[in-house]
């Protein structure tokens, strides 16, 4: 039986489990490479320290510095200075502030097809756009890999996304992902692996290939993949690096859990809607809706080829006077390849705003719209009050939906402007590694710097007998990392303080959460569908560790949150009677007598609920018997360090 070009890498990788087992069932891969971010990296390398491993033990390890850019105190500064004289001291390269967003400058400097990436961010898998699996995970797993650790996942279901025909002038590849996440809704990819094939991935470049695997996240898929072919060895002997070029491709007779069939021929310009990237509709449909914000960039849509197409229709035009346009080159390579070329200046002239090559606006990091605006974005998420705007209405678009808009005013589909730009790959990039600083040859005499807002890492202690505590708060389906742990400029530099950032767990819910979970020393958090979507940033459990939370118990969870509330010794249940979610109320009572003994024995766990007269539930976990372990011990750190 032939492989697909994911078991192909999964297989070479493969040091525990079996491929070819159910769906489901738990393997683990050896990690090639890490990345991190400064948001997410500051308590990863803190996590690392903590296990003892003198260096990092990955073939490659990268610093990068792109959401904690704004400095209005002193704590964005010092978390940079850490991790600085971390990554020079245990083996990991750096990438200063401004030279670009993680995944824009690891797509151009780093990626290599076949490798295997685990990063501290949900968008890791945007590296699958030139052949790797990349997959986002939490900081701690991400440590335990650079530890040597192997990373632990279930095995995927592989679904080929069989792609058609050519996309038409102005249909671009953020329509492809966004007509995905039209079909099968943020909860679609749950569990899966998307491999893209087919004659229409001929088509498109390795940039547009990365736009469809960054927001592959936004599926809930563990990551998304492209074979690495003519287009791939193009773009790396264009970034000076051919000989980083390995052909990789699925075998004729290739079996796949599921096929799914795009014509690109037949896709429109589409936006996602607010709240959701799966609330899709054709642009077309909402044409004449006012415009008060367009915003582009991200680790999504700022490429040199996106950015020389938003030059290309504002040449010689003005943004719209009641819009404010905003512009992110998602690297220092795009950034000085369109000031050489001109493109800057026809964006200055066109009246639009240019920001540094970070990841800004995205995750609330400036650039908030004013109240009840309509801001459009060619980012992947618009997340209620992720824009820092709580009633501001976010759609995501393409950059030529975006731009189209900014000039007119309202939302208009780009296809009214006439010929579209053509845009052309360069045949060689910009190259200038200068900002990615190579880790110390004199590791000894290095001083890791520690300011004051970086304390440390809170440890949970090993699982008790029972668990009793009260339901702190009770929530709905799709509860994002946003809702519990936001973004932002105000709580972002908070990343490496818990006790700090912890007050503001649930706040865009319930101001009164944190006070509430630190007077009753802890308690339970009831959860819908789908629970802990978004980001891979761990303080989502992180934090409500600290504040004491025993157990979160939803009718399911999004995979990376899973992971890190095992991570952090937080027990995820599951309903096994959906309907008990109606009966618990949030204030009740629960006791979970036998949890330890009931965990030992590998049986559902009872709790009571004392408010009730004692009425009982049943829940799940689909826990293996590792993960078990790690809970029982208090974390994965607690269990790392167990092992020695």
């Amino acid at each position: 039986m032939g492989m697909s070009v994911t078991n192909k890498i999964l297989s070479a990788h493969l040091v525990e489990g079996d491929l070819e087992g159910k769906a489901g069932n738990e393997i683990a891969i050896k990690i090639d490479r890490t990345l991190t971010q400064d948001a997410t990296g500051t308590m990863a390398y803190l996590q690392f320290e903590a296990i003892g491993t003198p260096k990092v033990k990955t073939d490659l390890s990268v610093s990068f510095n792109d959401h904690n850019t704004l400095q209005t105190g002193f704590e964005n500064a010092d978390d940079h200075r850490f991790l600085q004289t971390v990554a020079a001291k245990y083996g990991i390269f750096y990438s200063r502030v401004g030279n670009g967003i993680c995944h824009q400058v690891n797509l151009e400097r780093f990626g290599i097809p076949g490798k295997t990436l685990l990063g501290s961010d949900s968008h890791t898998p945007t590296a699958g756009g030139v052949g790797m699996i990349a997959i986002g995970a939490g900081g701690l797993d991400v440590a335990v890999a650079m530890g040597g650790g192997a990373f632990y996942m279930t095995v995927p279901k592989v679904v080929l996304v069989m792609l058609s025909g050519k996309l038409k002038d102005w249909v671009s590849a953020k329509d492809v992902i966004l007509e995905l996440l039209r079909r099968l809704t943020v909860k679609g990819g749950v569990g899966k692996i998307f491999e893209y094939g087919g004659e229409g991935v001929k088509g498109l470049t390795v940039p547009e290939r990365a736009v469809i695997t960054n927001m592959g996240a936004e599926l809930g898929a563990t990551t998304s993949i492209f074979p690495s072919d003519e287009k791939t060895m193009e773009f790396l002997k264009a970034e000076g690096r051919i000989n980083d070029y390995v052909p990789l491709a699925a075998d004729e007779d290739a079996i796949y859990d599921e096929v799914i069939n795009i014509d690109l021929s037949s896709l429109e310009p589409f936006a996602a809607k607010p709240h959701m990237p799966d609330q899709v509709a054709a642009v077309s449909e909402l044409q004449d809706i006012k415009v008060d914000q367009v915003a582009i960039g991200s680790c999504t849509n700022s490429s040199y080829s996106d950015l020389m197409t938003v030059a290309g229709i504002l040449k010689g035009k003005k943004v719209h006077p009641d819009v404010s346009l905003v512009i992110s080159p998602g690297s220092r390579q795009v950034f000085e390849m369109i000031a050489e070329n001109g493109a800057l200046a026809d964006i200055i002239a066109s009246g639009a705003r240019i920001l540094e090559s970070a990841c800004g606006p995205c995750i609330g990091m400036g650039q908030a719209p004013r109240s009840g605006a309509i801001s459009l974005r060619t980012f992947n998420r618009n997340f209620e009050g992720r824009s820092g705007t709580k009633d501001a209405k976010i759609y995501l678009v393409s950059v030529q939906t975006a731009a189209a808009s900014a000039l007119t005013g309202h939302i208009t589909d780009p296809r009214s402007l006439g010929k579209a730009p053509e845009i052309k790959m360069p045949e060689k990039f910009y190259i200038d590694d200068s900002m990615i600083l190579s880790p110390a040859t004199d590791p000894e005499g290095i001083e890791v710097y520690r300011g004051p807002n970086i304390k440390p890492i809170p440890i949970r202690q090993k699982l008790s007998e029972s668990l009793t505590g009260k339901v702190l708060i009770k929530v709905g389906d799709n509860i994002t990392t946003d809702h519990i742990m936001p973004a932002g400029s105000k709580i972002l530099p908070l990343r490496s303080n818990i006790p700090a950032i912890s007050k503001y767990v649930f706040e865009s819910i319930d101001p009164t959460f944190s006070e509430r979970a630190l007077k009753e020393k802890g308690g339970f958090v009831i959860g819908g569908e789908n629970y802990g979507q978004g980001s891979s940033r761990e303080h989502a459990a992180l934090a409500p560790m600290y504040l004491g939370i025993k157990a979160v118990i939803a009718k399911s969870f999004a995979r990376i949150h899973f992971a890190n509330l095992i991570n952090f010794g937080i027990l995820p249940l599951i309903f096994e009677n959906p309907s008990d979610y109606d009966r618990i109320r949030q204030g009740d009572k629960l006791q979970a007598p036998d949890i330890l003994k009931e965990l030992n024995d590998r049986k559902p766990v009872v709790f009571i609920n004392e408010t009730k007269d004692n009425e009982k539930y049943k829940f799940k976990y689909n826990l293996t018997d590792r993960q078990v372990k790690i809970i029982k011990e208090g974390g994965l750190l607690n269990a790392t360090k167990a092992r020695g």
